[in-house]
């Protein structure tokens, strides 16, 4: 079965550009697209994508609070992947801290645009970990730290999950970490699940900003 994606932003270009790119592939199949943010919710409905590429910034409705709106009204939300200029960006921290699975640099080559939605729909690694860990000491406010500090002490996460917590902020897959700490990957599975459950996180980049926040994670 293809990866479907819908695709939103407000400029044509952009969507006419994404679009081309992943349609080259057999494996990737482009379901809908929206100009904006507003329109998000009842294409997701209709269409069931398994991404959704989504400008950060729109006119109406940004990408935001957009994936905040996926994410609370609608029932096996797709994974998010948000579009921006410029990677050091806060509304992209914020966005990643609403729920947004990973992000995409608008000059991205067609090779990393690619791999950006694959790698999402499959979930089973953090998309660009240096530049997460790099939003992360940029825009984790004190006060974030400290609610993310209290939050991670109430997870009573055990050794072997903090362990790999570390690891998939380096960005590591659920595969190199087995290799990494001579399991099998069923078992590192487990152990994410167990860590995501513990922090409430809707996946392994919500838990990682989380490990971050926190200070589980030094950033840098």
């Amino acid at each position: 079965m293809p990866v479907t994606v819908l695709l939103v932003d407000d400029e044509p270009l952009v969507r006419a550009g994404l679009r081309a790119v992943l349609e080259a592939q057999p494996d990737i199949e482009v379901v809908g697209e929206a100009a904006d943010g507003a329109a998000v919710i009842p294409l997701v409905r209709q269409l069931r994508p398994d991404v959704v590429a989504m400008d950060v910034r729109m006119p109406l409705l940004d990408g935001i609070e957009a994936t905040r709106a996926v994410l609370r009204t609608v029932e096996e939300p797709p994974k998010i992947l948000v579009v921006t200029t410029f990677e050091n960006d806060e509304y992209v921290y914020e966005a990643l801290r609403a729920g947004a699975d990973g992000f995409l640099l608008k000059r991205a080559r067609p090779a990393e645009i690619v791999h950006a939605v694959r790698l999402v729909a499959e979930g089973e690694s953090l998309l660009f970990p240096a530049s997460v860990r790099q939003l992360a000491a940029q825009y984790g406010e004190e006060g974030c730290n400290r609610a993310a500090r209290v939050a991670m002490e109430r997870a009573q996460l055990t050794e072997r999950e903090a362990e790999v917590l570390r690891l998939m902020a380096r960005g590591l897959s659920n595969a190199e970490i087995a290799a990494r700490l001579i399991v099998g990957t069923e078992t590192v599975k487990s152990h994410v699940s167990a860590v995501l459950a513990k922090l409430g996180a809707r996946d392994r980049t919500q838990a990682v900003i989380a490990a971050y926040e926190s200070g589980v994670v030094a950033p840098g």
